[in-house]
């Protein structure tokens, strides 16, 4: 019985010690890990490019992946439901990767547009934690401007999340250019994100790759990924079509703009600090990734 005993603690103090292992594991992996920004799938999409830029982030299998909006092409009630089964198809491949969408205007116009957005999407606005980071979807969809709702929504998830070291709000349109492209800090979403320490906000809309910096905020208008390119279409300029993956271990961040590979891009790799309000910043040297 004694010897009996001893071997059932010997089991028991073995199978914690694992579990202890396991759960370190665990919390390391999840203070060490990346995610995918996608940008607009649709505004004018251009064939096959958002199906290329899935197949390149399943390569470098982030955590998760984040939307900035306009998912389908939408705009009449009698297509949307036909084009949400369209991407659903489309993403089946990627089932294993979580997805934040936020929505966009192409996304929600009507009562019947939004509520297939509830349906096949995670809600208007809400957040979510991994590790250390908080990310924040809000929704503008409807308007160029983040409504007194929205803002009072991002204030109380804030207040409620302060804690969390890293936070990062998304939405799709970028309620903020003007102001911040004029480096005017007095208005409330910057107000917010300043006082409760969130380091990104991402949004897209406007198919341009820009990043601009205001009383250390990052702010960041996303490249499409998958929408056409307006303007001069030069890389230089912003036009691209891309994803961003973000790495995060404890409070350093290290986030790069990936060009998508031929036939619809070079496959270069830049950070995130080569890019500025016109594009990007002159004398840098993106780099080009390895054939995946």
């Amino acid at each position: 019985m004694r010897i009996g005993a001893r071997y059932g603690r010997l089991v028991s103090c073995g199978a914690l010690l694992l579990s202890i292992l396991l759960w370190g594991q665990r919390a390391a992996q999840e203070d060490l890990f990346r995610f995918a920004i996608l940008g607009d799938r649709t505004g004018e999409p251009q064939a096959g490019v958002y199906q290329q830029v899935w197949k390149e982030i399943a390569a470098e299998d982030p955590a998760f992946v984040v939307g900035v909006g306009d998912t389908i092409p939408g705009t009449r009630d009698e297509n949307a439901d036909a084009q949400w089964r369209q991407v659903d198809q489309l993403l089946m491949p990627y089932r294993r990767y979580a997805l934040y969408l936020a929505p966009g205007n192409h996304d929600i116009w009507s009562a019947k547009s939004e509520r297939l957005f509830r349906q096949h999407a995670r809600g208007l606005h809400y957040s979510f934690d991994y590790g250390q980071a908080h990310f924040i979807i809000l929704d503008n969809s409807r308007t160029d401007e983040l409504s007194s709702e929205e803002l009072a929504f991002l204030e109380s998830d804030l207040k409620a999340h302060a804690a969390q070291p890293l936070k990062f709000v998304i939405s799709h349109r970028p309620s903020w250019l003007f102001s911040v492209a004029l480096q005017n800090p007095n208005f409330a979403l910057h107000q917010l994100a300043k006082r409760y320490g969130v380091k990104y906000v991402i949004a897209g809309h406007v198919h341009q790759m820009m990043h601009f910096e205001l009383e250390g905020v990052s702010y960041v208008s996303m490249a499409s990924s998958g929408g056409h390119l307006r303007s001069s279409g030069a890389y230089d300029d912003g036009w691209l079509f891309a994803h961003a993956l973000v790495e995060v271990e404890g409070t350093n961040i290290t986030f790069e703009i990936r060009e998508v590979a031929p036939p619809f891009g070079k496959g270069r790799i830049t950070k995130l600090a080569e890019w500025g309000m016109r594009g990007l910043i002159q004398n840098r040297q993106p780099r080009t990734a390895a054939p995946r």
